[in-house]
């Protein structure tokens, strides 16, 4: 009994955790019989702190019957794409560098985030999405920037 309220605390801090992610698509890559396909989502997030950038997500979904029950690890890669969607405005000065989207991609151990880096020199805003888990982290990355017009200089912390 204790087990099975500990695994329902568990799950309820993981969905509780991630950010919100406004689903855009999914693909089926592998068929499964018993639970959901594996899969490639897209989802969007827009940045919490500059107004007009979001930025869009793709990576896999494991299926099957732990996928289904949320058990499962999800792979480590990632793609990502940030676009400039309106004006770009500050909500507040950002910091030079500041992680703004994090999912779980495993109940417990390992998570998907995305962190906003401010090249300064550039004027532009650039975001890294890659993998981590509490032991060991995956080197699997992608990188993305949006440039900023000039009359519109970032504000730093």
């Amino acid at each position: 009994m204790r087990i099975r309220q500990s695994f329902f605390i568990l799950a309820a801090l993981a969905t509780a955790c991630s950010n919100a992610a406004e689903p855009i698509g999914e693909v089926d890559t592998v068929f499964k019989l018993i639970g959901p396909d594996h899969k490639i989502v897209v989802e969007a997030y827009d940045d919490p702190d500059v107004e007009g950038v979001t930025c869009y997500v793709s990576r896999a979904k494991t299926g099957g019957i732990k996928g289904g029950l949320g058990l499962a690890e999800d792979k480590a890669e990632a793609s990502i794409a940030c676009r400039q969607v309106g004006p770009i405005r500050f909500a507040k000065p950002l910091k030079k560098q500041d992680e703004i989207f994090t999912e779980r991609t495993s109940l417990v151990f390992k998570r998907l985030r995305v962190v906003r880096m401010v090249d300064a020199k550039r004027n532009a805003l650039v975001y890294l999405t890659y993998s981590d888990r509490v032991i060991e982290g995956s080197p699997q990355n992608a990188v993305t920037a949006v440039s900023v017009d000039r009359a519109t200089p970032i504000p730093l912390r």
